[in-house]
Order: C-alpha cells, then structure tokens, then sequence
C-alpha cells in the first residue's frame, strides 16, 4: 500500500479533513457520520479533478486515496489529543 502514498494530494487531504471535522461536529448524528468516508471520497475526487483542471484515472484515484486517507488523519489525530 506504499504506492497509494504517491497519490495523495495534500491540498485535497486539508481541505477534506477541514470538512469533515465540521460534519463530525456540527451534525450529532450517527447515522450520518457512516456517510463521511464516501462524503470524503466524493469531495476528494471533484477537488482533485478541480485543481487539476482533467478527469484521468490519476486524478480520480488522487482524490479518492486523499479523500479516504483524510478520515483516517482525523481518527488518528483525535486518539493522539484524546490519549492522557
């Protein structure tokens, strides 16, 4: 899965953990906080494919690995603020 790391974008990565930090926070409910991973990959996918002005595989996968690996960033960091 090393390889996966060449894909990611880190402008992408920011702006979706910004967004879905808000959505984990502002919406109570766990029935939509299921959704925030494909939330995530949906809105990686059209920032990349916006800041890269073409729709390739490449971008797609650079968006969707960005998107999805900014879900993992937050459960990350939020166990490292959380952890006494």
């Amino acid at each position: 899965m090393d390889f996966l790391q060449d894909y990611i974008v880190l402008m992408v990565l920011g702006i979706c953990l910004c967004v879905g930090y808000i959505i984990k926070n502002l919406v109570p409910n766990d029935k939509i906080n299921r959704f925030i991973p494909l939330i995530m990959g949906v809105l990686g996918i059209a920032l990349n494919v916006w800041l890269e002005r073409t729709l390739t595989p490449k971008t797609v996968l650079g968006g969707l690995v960005s998107g999805l690996a900014s879900t993992g960033f937050y459960e990350m960091f939020k166990h490292f603020i959380t952890k006494k």
